[in-house]
Order: C-alpha cells, then structure tokens, then sequence
C-alpha cells in the first residue's frame, strides 16, 4: 500500500492520529521537501514519528519514482507532504503510477494553505483562481499571474497567490554543465511578491492601461501560517512592500469585493487603520 500523507502546517504534533498510525506501521517513508516546508526540521519528525525518514526532492519524485514505489506492492510505504497530499499536481502523478504498477494506494488529508487562509477573516467561498507568483530574474519576467488577480478582481473575488520557493535548485551554468551543484534555498517574501505586482502595475500604466489593481488594493500578508508565531498583516499593496512577516513560508492575498464582517476582521490586522478608512479602491458588499 502507498499512503499519502498530509502533515499539515506547523509542526510534527500537526500530523492526524491517522496519519501517525500510517506512517508508524510503513517499512519505509518518503518525506517531501519541494514544494512547502514545516516549521521543524528531519530530525523533529523522526523523533516524533520514531521512524526514519528519506527526503525526496523534486527529481526524486518526478524522475525516480519508480524507485519511490519499489516493493509497495509488498510492504507498505508513505509519502509524507507538508499541508494536504494534493496541494501540488506532483502528487496525482505519483498516484497515476501507482495505480498503472497496480499499488492500492489511501489518502491521508490534513489542514493545508488552501483552507487555512480563512484565519484571516476572508471568506473561503469568496476565493477566485489561486495562483503562484514567482521570482523574476533579469531576463525572464512573467505576469500572466497578474491577469489572473485581475480577472478575480473584476469578478469581486480574492485572490490567494502562493509564493515562490527554490530548493535544491541548479543555476543554468551548471545545469548545461550537468554539475550537480545546487543553490541555496529562497522562499518569496510578502515584500518581494508585492515589489512585483507594483512594478507590473507601472508596466501597464506606461502601455496606456488602467490597471484593476493599484497601490491602494487592500492585500493581507501571512507568515508561517498554523505555527505558533504565526502573524497576519493587511493594509494596502504599497504597504505590504514594506511590512516585516519574518521568516518563511509567506502568501499574498489581493482582495475583491469585502463584505462587512470580511473588513471587520481584516481590520484586526491593520499596519495602518487609515488605510481602510480612506482607501479609494476598497470594495464591500
């Protein structure tokens, strides 16, 4: 059997009794380091679970998984993933071929960034398309996510942007090299996310365009959401350049239409509570 287990997103203590039973009784887990991260490290994890673990990164899981699914049709084994197992389209694949190579499999679902977002006060059901912003380089820089925030915008929904993250990643000289020489890990900030979505807001200002999102936009920035040092700021775009989240992992969220409650609520997390109060750009129901 091949278990997929959602860990959720703090700690080692954020795995469900379903899951911890799961991956106790596995002769070997697999524990997914690419796409998100917890708040503890390896070592937390096998303390607490009292099993050994296996990092897989991104080539293991995409070009070896053949490797990763050796003898689940014999012995059980798990695939351990930060926040829920299909928050990332990796992981169906990983299921595809394990049913193809005729493995039963079971899911293990916990809290993930996806619904977890409500701890802001914004309401789930008003979340339009989720998209992902990630870093520019100084040749290669992409907005298509900018049109997707817009398109929510117009339709009065929110829009959560997940952000960024290089792990175990190779520079294009020693990838044509083929040196297996990796850069050290980044992760997006709030500031780094919003510094991009102003300067695509002047990009389409200087081609003649309005943009439906500006500098005022109210915007919510989270850090390290589901661990005890979580923290939440809203305020405008503008602000969210500036303001302090800390450490990783961090997401943006660009409002749409705000009902009532929705304004009360983001209002506890206010930079500046005159943001909201003479901000042109809020939209309420």
């Amino acid at each position: 059997m091949l278990y997929l287990v959602g860990l959720g997103l703090g700690d080692a203590k954020d795995i469900t009794v379903k899951g911890l039973e799961a991956v106790r009784q596995c002769r070997r887990v697999y524990l997914e380091v690419y796409t998100s991260v917890l708040t503890v490290g390896k070592e937390a994890l096998e303390e607490f679970y009292g099993k050994e673990l296996i990092l897989a990164d991104r080539e293991m899981v995409e070009q070896e998984a053949d490797s990763l699914l050796k003898e689940a049709d014999v012995c059980d084994v798990a695939f351990l993933v930060v926040g829920d197992p299909f928050g990332a389209t990796t992981h169906s694949d990983l299921v595809l071929r394990a049913v193809k190579l005729g493995i039963p499999y079971k899911v293990i679902h916990n809290a993930s960034i996806m619904n977890a977002v409500g701890c802001c006060g914004l309401q789930l059901y008003s979340f339009g398309e989720t998209v992902s912003i990630v870093f520019w380089t100084d040749t290669w820089k992409p907005e298509s996510f900018f049109d997707k925030i817009e398109k929510n915008r117009q339709n009065g929904m929110h829009t959560l942007c997940l952000l960024d993250i290089k792990v175990k990643e190779q520079s294009l000289e020693n990838l044509i090299k083929g040196r297996k020489i990796y850069e050290p890990p980044r992760y997006m900030s709030v500031n780094q996310a919003a510094e991009q979505l102003l300067a695509i807001i002047q990009n389409r200002r200087l081609q003649g365009e309005k943009p439906e999102i500006t500098e005022n936009t109210i915007c919510v920035g989270l850090a390290r959401v589901g661990a005890p040092d979580e923290k939440i700021a809203s305020g405008t775009l503008q602000q969210m350049s500036t303001v302090e989240l800390g450490a990783p992992l961090h997401s943006l969220i660009v409002t749409g239409t705000m009902h009532p409650l929705e304004l009360e609520m983001l209002k506890l997390f206010s930079v500046d509570s005159s943001s909201f109060e003479n901000n042109a750009c809020q939209r309420t129901t």
